[in-house]
């Protein structure tokens, strides 16, 4: 038997053995899962709610943090607010109190950051697990959301702020000894300090006062990964610029001593909006203090491609998430 690799499924094997297998219906459902759809919608009276749920194996205290932000980001990406969550810690034997406690906190000081309440849960020590696991639902509502699938051919593609955050933030947190020995301190400290960056909650709301087309939070795979799932969720092409894709130069230096792509990285804090008019949603973003770049456009067909001067690389769903490769 082939062992599956570790990170985000194939696109074949989350169609056949996920998607195809979810047959229940439900009227009030707006959006489902689906390829690229992390949210989920569904009407509630005269408003709607949506539902993020996103998981993560905790190996610092930043990792929670990291995931409360992220599930809070994809109920942003459908223009709500969101209000509470939900968390889920599966634990395994060898943990301690203060650990437990640690992790708590830190899930307390992400959700007053992002606005919302931690509302309700459930904790579990089991032989099964072999590290801390954390499962975060976010809930909020919205008059009129923004689904999927709502990028057309024309439209600008628009980054907010830098890719790699929050795959930053994890990696100098974790491998702090390990970049202590090219690196000062202050450029690890600056690292993990760009955890302040990874609510896209004001961009998200920004946008969806701003004639946005779509959105789509850029996480696990990092930006091509986000890039070939924006395009597949509309059934579009795209053509972007590598060199007008913003990064920063931490996430470089970081990548660069650890083996990494900074484009393959996970990067929670980031963006993705197509507009029809990309410099006036680029201005407004600003105008909200909010950095931000037209990347690219949307194109016709099916092929999803970023330019590097006369080199052409065609994106595909990635076969595992960048950062784990780190263990």
């Amino acid at each position: 038997m082939q062992l599956m690799k570790v990170g985000k499924i194939s696109e074949t094997v989350l169609k056949s053995c996920v998607l195809t297998q979810i047959k229940s219906k439900n009227d009030a459902v707006k959006n489902g899962a689906g390829v690229g759809s992390d949210c989920a919608v569904f009407a509630c009276g005269d408003t709607f709610t949506a539902v993020c749920t996103q998981m993560i194996e905790v190996k610092s205290s930043e990792d929670v943090g990291c995931v409360m932000a992220r599930a809070a980001g994809g109920v942003a990406c459908c223009g709500a607010k969101p209000v509470m969550a939900t968390i889920a810690m599966f634990l395994p034997a060898y943990i301690e109190e203060q650990d437990i406690k640690r992790h708590m906190q830190e899930a307390d000081e992400a959700a007053a950051e992002l606005g919302i309440q931690i509302a309700g849960g459930h904790t579990e020590v089991s032989k099964a697990a072999l590290m801390p696991c954390v499962t975060v639902s976010v809930m909020g509502e919205v008059l009129s959301p923004v689904l999927p699938g709502r990028a057309r051919p024309g439209q600008d593609v628009v980054l907010s702020k830098w890719i790699g955050l929050e795959g930053t933030v994890r990696l100098a947190a974790r491998m702090q000894d390990e970049l202590a020995e090219r690196y000062p301190l202050s450029l690890i400290e600056k690292a993990i300090g760009f955890k302040k960056y990874l609510s896209i909650i004001p961009e998200a709301a920004t946008a969806a006062k701003s004639n946005v087309g779509a959105m789509h939070d850029v996480s696990g795979g990092g930006i091509f990964a986000a890039l070939w799932e924006l395009a597949e969720s509309a059934g579009v092409g795209l053509s972007v610029d590598l060199k007008k894709i913003p990064v920063k130069q931490e996430t470089i230096e970081i990548c660069e001593f650890l083996g990494r792509n900074p484009y393959e990285l996970l990067s929670g804090g980031s963006l993705l909006m197509t507009a029809d008019n990309g410099e006036n949603l680029v201005q407004a973003l600003k105008a909200a203090q909010i950095p931000a770049a037209v990347i690219g456009k949307i194109t016709e067909g099916n092929d999803s491609v970023v330019m590097n001067e006369e080199e052409k690389r065609f994106l595909e769903r990635p076969k595992a998430i960048e950062i784990f490769k780190m263990m």
